[in-house]
C-alpha cells in the first residue's frame, strides 16, 4: 500500500519517539503471517490461515508500507527491496543516518523496485525462536524429550568426547551454533518423528534430517549440518547478502521482501531437504509451522523482539596486552562452522616459528565480564553479569590453550589474561585466537551496521572469508596469515589517538 503524506508525518512522529527510547516494542504477531491459536494442546495445534497479501508490479520507486522487524538494518532493507539506503532515509527523514538496528515495530515507507516472482509471504516462526537467546532461557531440553515417547528419548551417540543422550546432542549443537534447541527438536520431529515415533525407521536411520551425505550420518552430524545451514541462510538474509536462490526444480525463488530471517532460513533449508513438490507445504501453515506450534504453542502469541533498536556495542579493547605487537591473521569469517555469519576476527602473537606452537603470550579480556562457559579451546565472556550467554553481550574466544585458561565463574577485568592462544578447538593451521560477538544469542557480523570496533579499529570485509582490513584514522592493517609487517597491529589500550596517519601498504606489499 502506498503511504500518504499525512500517514508519513504521523508515523514519523512515532518513529522519533521509538528511536529516542532505543528499546524494543513487544510485538504479539506480524503483519504478513496467518494467525495461530494462542494455546494449542500438547498433541494438536490449529493454525487459522488469513488471506496473505499479494505483491503487484510496483512502479519504480513507489513507496510501500513496512513495519521494522527485530534485527532489521538499512543495509538489509535496501537489498531486499532493491533500493538504496539513501532513498530509504529520504523517505523516512526521522531516521538518523548513523542508525544501527531499527526499532522493532517502527512504521516505515520504503521505495521499492519490483522483482518478479516473489515467494510466500507466510512467516513460519519469529527470529527470537530461531536463535539460542532469551526465549530459550528456562527451556529444559532433556525434560522435554523425556516427556515424549519418541525414539529420541532413548537415543545415544558418542559426540565431542563422550556418550550423549538425544537431548544432549541437541543442546550441544544449540550452544555451539547458537541455534534454538526448540527449533532443532521441531526439525527432528518434522523430518523423522523424533518425539512421536517409537522407532527411528530405516528410511531415516542414516539421515534423520534429510541431508543424504556419507559424511553426515547419524543424529549428531545431521544436527551439525542442519544448524550450519540454518545459520548460513539466516545471516545471509539478515545482513542483506541474499535476495534469491535456486529451487531444486531449477526455478529462481525470490523471498518476499517483507520476510523475516528465520522464515527465509527455513525456506532455504526445506529447499535442500524436501522434494520440489513438497516445498510449498513445508513452508506453509500446514507444514513445519504446524509441527512447531503443536510442540511449543503459537510462537507469535507472546513474541518479544530480541534485537532492540539503536543497538550499540560496549567499548572493546584488542584481545591482547597494551604495547604488544600481534598480527591480524584473519579478517571477517565464520563465527562457528562454515559460511555465515562472518562475525569473527583472528589475531596471532609474534612468534619465531610458524604453525601450532606453544606460547607464553596472553589473549586478554576485551571488556570486563564473567566466564560462563569453557570447552576445548573455548572461553565465553559474559558482559552483563547475569551468567547466561543467551542474554546480553557476549564475547566468544576460540583456540585457547587448556593450560592456564580462565575458568567458569571467574570475573575478569578488561585487559586481564583469559588464556594463551593455540590451535585447540576447531581447525587451525597456526597458533592464534579467534574472537566473535553475540547479543541475545545472535551472532553479529564483524562489519555492517554495527561493526566489531576495538580501540577505534574498524574491520572491513575482503573478497573472501579471512581477507579484509582494519582501519583507524587513516592507518590500515591488512589481514594475512603470513603475519607480515602489513598485518602487524599494536594494542594501545586505553585508546590513545594517533597523531598522524601512517602510509598505507603498497600494492606490492599486499602480494
Amino acid at each position: 500500500m502506498v503511504s500518504s503524506a499525512s500517514t508519513q508525518v504521523a508515523t514519523g512522529i512515532l518513529a522519533f519517539a521509538l528511536l529516542l527510547s532505543s528499546c524494543a516494542i513487544q510485538v504479539t504477531g506480524n503483519v504478513t503471517e496467518p494467525s495461530a491459536t494462542a494455546s494449542p494442546s500438547p498433541t494438536e495445534a490449529v493454525i487459522t490461515s488469513t488471506p496473505l497479501p499479494t505483491r503487484p508490479p510496483y512502479d519504480p520507486g513507489e513507496l510501500v508500507d513496512y513495519i521494522a522487524q527485530s534485527g532489521d538494518t538499512l543495509i538489509a532493507l535496501a537489498a531486499r527491496f532493491n533500493t538504496s539506503i539513501d532513498e530509504i532515509l529520504e523517505a523516512n527523514a526521522i531516521i538518523p543516518h548513523d542508525v544501527t538496528t531499527l526499532p522493532p515495530g517502527l512504521p516505515m515507507s520504503i521505495p521499492i523496485y519490483y522483482r518478479a516472482y516473489w515467494g510466500s509471504a507466510y512467516q513460519i516462526i519469529p527470529d527470537s525462536q530461531f536463535v539460542n537467546g532469551p526465549a530459550a532461557v528456562g527451556f529444559d531440553t532433556q525434560a522435554f524429550v523425556d516427556a515424549h515417547d519418541g525414539w529420541l528419548k532413548h537415543y545415544r551417540e558418542y559426540a565431542s568426547g563422550r556418550l550423549r543422550t538425544g537431548a544432549g546432542l541437541v543442546d550441544l549443537v544449540a550452544v555451539n551454533f547458537s541455534v534454538s534447541p526448540r527449533l532443532l527438536l521441531a526439525l527432528l520431529e518434522y523430518q523423522a518423528g523424533a518425539l512421536s515415533a517409537p522407532v527411528l525407521d530405516e528410511a531415516h536411520s542414516r539421515y534423520p534430517l534429510g541431508y543424504e551425505s556419507y559424511s553426515r550420518t547419524g543424529v549428531y552430524l545431521q544436527l551439525v549440518w542442519a544448524a550450519n545451514q540454518l545459520n548460513n541462510n539466516y545471516y545471509l538474509w539478515r545482513n542483506g547478502k541474499l535476495t534469491e536462490f535456486e529451487r531444486s526444480d531449477g526455478t529462481i525463488y525470490r523471498p518476499d521482501p517483507w520476510q523475516n530471517a528465520a522464515t527465509v532460513s527455513l525456506q532455504l533449508f526445506f529447499n535442500t531437504t524436501e522434494p520440489a513438490a513438497d516445498f510449498d507445504n513445508a513452508i506453509g501453515p500446514e507444514g513445519f509451522a504446524l509441527t512447531f506450534a503443536t510442540l511449543f504453542s503459537d510462537p507469535w502469541a507472546n513474541d518479544v523482539a530480541h534485537i532492540p533498536g539503536s543497538l550499540t556495542q560496549p567499548e572493546l579493547r584488542l584481545p591482547f596486552p597494551p604495547g604488544e605487537v600481534w598480527a591480524h591473521t584473519g579478517g571477517p569469517h565464520t563465527a562457528w562452522g562454515q559460511g555465515e555469519p562472518w562475525a569473527a576476527l583472528d589475531f596471532a602473537p609474534g612468534v619465531e616459528q610458524r604453525g601450532c606452537i606453544s606460547t607464553d603470550r596472553w589473549a586478554t579480556a576485551m571488556a570486563t565480564g564473567t566466564i560462563v562457559r569453557t570447552d576445548v579451546g573455548i572461553a565465553v565472556l559474559d558482559l552483563d553479569g547475569d551468567g547466561d550467554e543467551r542474554t546480553g553481550w557476549v564475547l566468544f574466544y576460540l583456540h585457547l590453550d587448556k593450560v592456564e585458561k580462565a575458568q567458569v565463574g571467574e570475573v575478569l577485568l578488561a585487559g586481564q589474561p583469559i588464556g594463551h592462544p593455540s590451535c585447540e578447538g576447531g581447525s587451525s593451521t597456526g597458533t592464534h585466537v579467534h574472537i566473535a560477538r553475540k547479543y541475545n544469542g545472535e551472532w553479529l557480523d564483524a562489519v555492517g551496521a554495527l561493526p566489531f570496533v576495538m580501540e577505534g579499529w574498524t574491520p572491513q570485509e575482503g573478497t573472501a572469508a579471512y581477507s579484509g582490513t582494519l582501519t583507524r584514522q587513516g592507518y590500515l592493517v591488512r589481514a594475512c596469515t603470513c603475519s607480515d609487517a602489513a598485518s602487524a597491529i599494536m594494542s594501545q589500550a586505553p585508546y590513545v589517538a594517533l597523531p598522524t596517519p601512517a602510509p598505507q601498504p603498497t600494492e606490492s606489499a599486499n602480494n
